[in-house]
Formats: C-alpha cells, structure tokens, sequence
C-alpha cells in the first residue's frame, strides 16, 4: 500500500460528509430540538424570578416590616475581603420560587398522570359494557345482571 494524496483527499471528504450526516442526525433525532427550547426557556424564566424577586418581592417584604428592606446591597467588611451575603439571600430566595413552581406546576401533575396510568386496573376482557345500563357484565351473558335487559352474548375473545 503506497500513500495516494489524490485518493487521500477524497477519503476525507467523505469522511467529513458522514460525520456532517451524523451530526444532523443527532440533532434533529427525537427531544434533542426539545431539551434545547427546554434549557432556553428555563434560563428567561430564571431571569424573570431574579428580578421579580430584587424588584417586587424584597421591596414589598420591606413594605410590610414597614421599612426599606435592600438585600442585594448587604456586605460585610473583612478587612480588604467582603462577604455579599445580600445577593446570596435574593438567590436563596428566587431559587425557592423557581423550586415551589417547578413542584407544583411540572412535579405533582406528572406524579399524578404516572400514578394514575399505573394504577388504574386494566379492563378484564371477559367483561362488556351493557347497552342499556353501562354495567360492566360477562361477555356471554344472555341479560345484564342489573337491569335485566336481554342482550346479545359476544363471542370470548
């Protein structure tokens, strides 16, 4: 086997274009696109609680001690070092409201669609529905045990 640059080229060419496809690929297969508008759209709300939290609610829980209340300008001095322990308290603050929404808004409906899917019996499939009453009645029975009207008996599945 000798070095052939002309046919070297062309092996990376080709090379390029398959790892261009797998890439595509990649990207477009199933919840890749999702998770990227998922991650977005997460940031701009981080975003919209920080500054709810800086801008309405510290100012209103100043309002209701009947003072100006400021976390994010909270410092103290050691020496040349300073602790800013004020933002840290509207951090601690957004993440709770960012943690209670993510809880009550994506967390408990989803717990309850997967408990309710897991536990919800699965239909008995010797059982039918009645015309008449809509009791749940065998699949050979000649009248519904209920109401007592004749019905049709299916054939078991």
């Amino acid at each position: 086997m000798s070095f052939d640059p002309h046919n070297a080229g062309r092996t990376v060419a080709r090379k390029g274009r398959s790892l261009a496809q797998g890439f595509a690929q990649f990207l477009l297969r199933g919840r890749t696109a999702d998770l990227a508008v998922a991650v977005v759209i997460g940031a701009a709300i981080g975003t919209v609680i920080n500054s709810f939290v800086r801008d309405i609610f510290t100012p209103m829980i100043g309002a209701l001690l009947g003072s100006r209340i400021e976390f994010s300008g909270r410092v103290i001095h050691l020496g040349a070092e300073e602790i800013r322990y004020g933002d840290f308290i509207n951090d601690v603050v957004s993440f709770l409201i960012i943690a209670l929404v993510v809880y009550f808004f994506v967390i408990v409906p989803t717990n309850k669609l997967v408990t309710n899917a897991y536990f919800e019996p699965p239909p008995d499939p010797a059982m039918r529905k009645c015309p008449e009453c809509e009791s749940d009645i065998p699949k050979t029975a000649h009248r519904c045990m209920y109401c007592t009207q004749p019905v049709q008996p299916s054939e078991p599945a």
